[in-house]
């Protein structure tokens, strides 16, 4: 092991969890160097506490398999083992160096190496390729510190080379800018233009990954910085027109304002689609098929999708304070989906003030207080009773039931079971 890695130094000191710590000492008393690497050094630098701790050591996997009982082999092929303590996984990757990358994502092979600064430099920001031990304190080879210290994303290397090595980095590049609200450097920004049609080579699910972690960010608004560097068209083309038409500034504003709105994917994201559908004009149809459409191209949960698309269904409903017109609102909505509805509805209440939406919700409570009927599960007549009484299963059986929740969503008191039979003996269903 070498006394000292090549490179610069910082002697800040960090908090190492007792597991990291522990495998690095184990490591380094059988002569191997090993650190602590990448997003946790930055993290901690930051004063934010790390998800995850990854380790990088000049040790070949198997001879980090010989040192700890419990190893998990879950990228052998490229270095990583995953060390097992008690119920805790923690990656250890070999010191590498990555090959051509012919398709723009992967590596077409990896060679190891014994040299921290050659791995350090296939990583993407200088932000995100510092190590550390505490032998040895930060290992920032490439500028990390100082560009923590500015403010800025800068790539490690030449920018053009580590987006053609893998076109997600320009995704990655805006969301970093998004959750630490740094700027990107000039270089940088400029490599992420002139590659960003290369997004065509990523999967939708590691787009969807990474566009979201914008949109919920701290800085939802940098996603007009996807925008900027004509990344945006090439996985959501339908806000990057909204974001190039008649209605540009609009729109672009809206966004900017995002940041007020919860970080959940089920209010910022519908809210993507409203003003889609403002500035291209679009009846609630045409912007719930075409929501539809995007979020199935970019693989989103089943979920998820249902959620959004529910939102955008009832994004122009008016929402009544009058108890029978609330109940017929909840009869289609569902019972357990408006409060999500109103919430949502309450960030943008357009003319409806605020005293106005507290009366909404009131109605709403009401009918919940009250136990009052708004769909068919909730009739006390069921289909079986239905059937008890003559009426064949079918066509009529459905017009029947519908025919009592109607009648019950007008006065709720009729929702008993001596009350709806004969409302049916006295209908024409059993003549």
């Amino acid at each position: 092991m070498n006394g000292k890695p090549d490179g610069k130094k910082a002697m800040q000191k960090i908090h190492l969890p007792e597991n990291v710590k522990h495998i690095i000492t184990v490591l380094e008393a059988q002569g191997y160097e090993a650190y602590a690497v990448g997003g946790c050094i930055r993290d901690s630098v930051l004063g934010k506490t790390p998800k995850d701790w990854d380790i990088t050591t000049s040790a070949l996997p198997e001879e980090v398999k010989a040192l700890f009982p419990r190893c998990i082999d879950t990228g052998t092929k490229h270095g990583t083992v995953t060390v097992m303590i008690r119920k805790t996984g923690y990656e250890v990757t070999t010191f590498r160096v990555d090959g051509s990358y012919s398709d723009g994502r992967h590596p077409d092979s990896v060679a190891f190496t014994d040299r921290l600064s050659e791995d350090l430099l296939r990583r993407d920001f200088t932000i995100n390729a510092m190590a550390y031990s505490e032998r040895t304190g930060i290992v920032d080879l490439y500028g990390g510190m100082e560009d923590l210290r500015r403010g800025v994303i800068r790539a490690v290397g030449v920018p053009r080379e580590r987006f053609l090595e893998d076109a997600l980095r320009i995704l990655r590049l805006v969301r970093f800018s998004a959750r630490l609200g740094f700027d990107c450097e000039e270089n940088t920004l400029q490599a992420a233009k002139e590659l960003s049609a290369n997004l065509r080579l990523v999967s939708a699910e590691r787009i969807r990954e990474e566009f979201m972690k914008t949109l919920l960010s701290e800085h939802p608004e940098k996603i007009l910085l996807l925008q900027e560097i004509g990344a945006l068209s090439a996985f959501f083309p339908e806000l990057s027109a909204a974001l190039s038409g008649e209605q540009a500034d609009q729109t672009a504003e809206r966004i900017r304002s995002l940041w007020k709105i919860g970080e959940s994917p089920t209010l910022r994201l519908p809210m993507l689609f409203d003003l889609i559908r403002h500035a291209e004009k679009l009846s609630v149809e045409a912007s719930v098929k075409l929501a539809d459409q995007r979020l199935r191209a970019l693989k989103f949960d089943n979920h998820t999708r249902e959620q959004v698309l529910y939102l955008i269904r009832f994004s122009e409903e008016p929402l009544p304070s009058d108890p029978a017109l609330m109940r017929r609102l909840l009869s289609r909505t569902g019972k357990e989906n408006f409060p999500l509805l109103f919430f949502f509805r309450s960030i943008d209440p357009k003319d409806m003030g605020q005293r106005d939406l507290k009366v909404v919700f009131d109605a709403y409570q009401g009918i919940l207080k009250r136990g009052e009927c708004t769909c068919l599960s909730e009739l006390a007549l069921t289909g079986n009773d239905l059937i008890a009484l003559g009426i064949k299963p079918g066509k009529a059986l459905g017009e029947m039931l519908r025919t009592l929740l109607d009648r019950v969503l007008t006065e709720p008191a009729l929702n008993t079971k001596e009350a709806l039979l004969w409302i049916v003996r006295e209908s024409e269903a059993l003549s």
